[in-house]
């Protein structure tokens, strides 16, 4: 064995997406780009925003003393600054920039915030469907998770199987809004009851339970619908994320985590994860993504674009006899598999060259996840061969 076991089953258990970027090379190869459509990334092909490329120039012609040396662990002040100001802006409560660290995208606040609060053997709670690494980002810090459905028939929160799976042992649990897989967009009302069921059982255990809400999507809201802000309604709460998505900059690894300036022992959780951003290795963010994004919190992508991919291929699938639940935001649609095994389906799809995930690969076998974060020509070109899936499996 050239690698530890726990990594090679780890491996194995993380796979679908590979598994089908690698088989749809492959058919790519066989077939030419043109008529292969591949779904499974949830790789932006948009843009960044104009505003990006224009202080990116400006950075690099004009370049600061000092701006690619070592800053304190948390960011530049000026960063921090700016993002606790947009924070404080639409959730009314007054965040500062000490409650602010700049990461290194999404996964590294996640990683940074679990190594801070939990001990070993504690449970984070998750929410199926969820992003399969939340499991493995938990473990790497000596965590274990706790599954739990959202409702089925919306994937909305199920606030009471959320309360019945507290204990003891559980130290935090990981929302996620715009949801992927699903694109569930949480309203108010669900944060306001989790955060008054949270208060009660801290209370009833003598206990802190950080919700940390995942966030990485939630300017890609449609139909005119905000997603609400947290911190109004969950007071140890945690927001992590990047700009991976609404600046279209997932390689550049830039995002933050920040904390609700309410929350039990603010400081300590800061200095906490702090210390914990450095010695993860990750030291610091970019510091040039840092000074880029300080002047960019009011800048985004087209979520119009988003949203007009989203209404064609749900039209066109519910027209089929798809069962999917419409997305509120985000860039995924999450269909019930017309097949029992999910996987069967995902490889009969493939027989037409549609690239798509399992559902089993997010802890939700019998459905299968659609990125549609692809270019319109892909998505317009598919829809014969979405016709043809749905007529070999009799639909």
């Amino acid at each position: 064995m050239t690698i530890a076991s726990k990594v090679a089953t780890a491996i194995e258990r993380s796979s679908w997406i590979r598994r089908m970027f690698e088989e749809g090379a492959a058919l790519v190869a066989e077939h030419g780009a043109d008529k292969v459509y591949d779904f499974t990334l949830g790789n932006p092909c948009v843009e960044p925003p104009a505003a990006f490329h224009r202080e990116l120039r400006r950075l690099t012609e004009h370049p600061l003393p000092g701006m690619h040396r070592y800053m304190n662990n948390a960011g530049y002040a000026e960063t921090r600054q700016a993002i606790a100001d947009r924070l404080a802006a639409i959730s009314g409560e007054p965040v500062k920039a000490s409650q602010v660290v700049m990461t290194c995208g999404a996964g590294g606040g996640l990683n940074v915030v679990l190594k801070t609060i939990l001990n070993p053997g504690e449970e984070v709670i998750i929410l199926a469907p969820y992003f399969v690494e939340y499991k493995f980002y938990a473990d790497n810090h000596g965590g274990t998770t706790r599954e739990v459905w959202t409702d089925r028939e919306t994937f909305q929160l199920d606030i009471p199987a959320i309360e019945a799976a507290i204990s003891a042992n559980t130290r935090a649990i990981i929302i996620n809004s715009p949801n992927n897989p699903t694109g569930a967009v949480y309203p108010a009302t669900a944060l306001s009851e989790l955060g008054r069921m949270l208060e009660r059982k801290q209370q009833e255990l003598g206990q802190t339970i950080y919700v940390i809400s995942d966030e990485p999507y939630a300017r890609l809201a449609f139909d005119g619908n905000p997603v609400p802000q947290i911190f109004p309604y969950i007071r140890n709460a945690v927001v992590v994320t990047s700009h991976s998505k609404d600046l279209a900059l997932p390689g550049e690894r830039i995002g933050y985590l920040a904390a609700n300036p309410a929350m039990d022992d603010v400081d300590r959780f800061m200095e906490g994860a702090i210390f914990c951003n450095r010695v993860l290795g990750f030291v610091n963010a970019p510091a040039l993504m840092q000074k880029l994004v300080a002047l960019l919190q009011n800048e985004s992508v087209d979520v119009g674009e988003y949203q007009q991919k989203r209404d064609i291929l749900y039209q066109h699938l519910t027209g089929l006899g798809f069962s999917i639940v419409k997305p509120g935001g985000g860039f995924y649609l999450f269909p019930k598999s017309p097949l029992e095994d999910d996987v069967e389906f995902v490889r009969c799809a493939q027989k037409h060259n549609l690239l798509l995930v399992p559902g089993s690969g997010f802890g939700a076998p019998g459905y299968f996840r659609i990125a549609y974060c692809v270019e319109m020509g892909v998505i317009e070109r598919s829809l014969s061969a979405w016709n043809r899936l749905a007529a070999e499996l009799g639909m």
